[in-house]
């Protein structure tokens, strides 16, 4: 009777030990970071598909997006933030909350799907933006652009989707080089990434947006490779994003991973353990 009684008690601390560590998992990723795993290649060559990051939620104060998501497709698992947290949206504002900077790399909520998206802001609220020849330009100024050569990555399949890159050299076979644009972009702000270009296209000449206000406009760093708010949500696009459905900003990436899964340790990249996002 002794030896069941101790078996109970071990299964049952067993438990709330599991229980605990969920929970204390949950208020981590509610409060402080949550871990985001790049899928595409929009932001490249800022963020390659396959980096590994974690997004700090205590930048921009928080809001019903703050709350955690969990989908786990193979068991069936989809728990997102507005099911545990949306009775707090709907009012586009944040408690402690700072307002993204120019140039930030943001993780927010898709104003329609609810998918985390990651790009960079360029609008903030009451701007209006435009891209003219592919050169953004902010309340009718141009940013300032430098060339700065080509850059190349082998045509190979990229990510959990395989994926093989869009080139600017025309169609290129496996193991082929792959070759974009890459210019230096200054924002007002000063402000400076790369960004990438393969060539003219209906997102490089826009109308002017103009930001409402407690939005903010997004684009990705590859700019012919990229939905974004240059497209309206009708057209699978971003559009304007709320206040209240950012994330977090991303400042670091841990670890990058070549293959087609996170945990494919050998295909980790040497070169970007701890780097800085810019």
């Amino acid at each position: 009777m002794a030896a069941k009684e101790k078996s109970s008690g071990f299964i049952v601390e067993t438990i709330k030990t599991i229980v605990y560590a969920m929970l204390i998992a949950g208020v981590f990723r509610t409060l402080f970071f949550q871990p985001f795993w790049i899928p595409s290649g929009s932001m490249k060559e800022t963020l390659l598909v396959g980096d590994f990051l974690f997004v700090n939620k205590m930048a921009y104060g928080y809001s019903y997006a703050s709350c955690p998501n969990l989908r786990i497709p193979a068991v069936g698992i989809d728990i997102d933030a507005e099911d545990l947290c949306g009775f707090l949206g709907g009012d586009n504002t944040r408690i402690w909350g700072d307002e993204p900077e120019r140039g930030d790399v943001v993780v927010f909520r898709h104003p329609v799907t609810g998918r985390d998206f990651i790009k960079r802001v360029v609008g903030l609220p009451g701007e209006r933006i435009q891209m003219i020849n592919s050169v953004l330009h902010i309340n009718g100024e141009p940013v300032q652009l430098e060339d700065a050569g080509v850059f190349t990555e082998v045509v190979e399949l990229q990510g959990p989707s395989r994926v093989t890159p869009r080139c600017e050299n025309g169609i290129v076979g496996r193991g082929g080089v792959c070759e974009k644009s890459r210019q230096i972009e200054t924002l007002p702000n000063g402000r400076s990434h790369s960004i990438l270009n393969i060539g003219l296209q209906s997102s490089d000449n826009t109308p002017v947006f103009e930001v409402p206000e407690g939005h903010y406009f997004f684009v990705g760093d590859n700019r012919d490779n990229s939905s974004d708010s240059r497209f309206s949500t009708r057209a699978n696009g971003v559009g304007f994003v709320p206040y209240e459905d950012i994330v977090g900003r991303a400042d670091r990436i841990l670890f990058s991973s070549a293959g087609s899964s996170l945990f494919s340790f050998w295909t980790w990249r040497s070169d970007r353990y701890f780097k800085r996002i810019e």
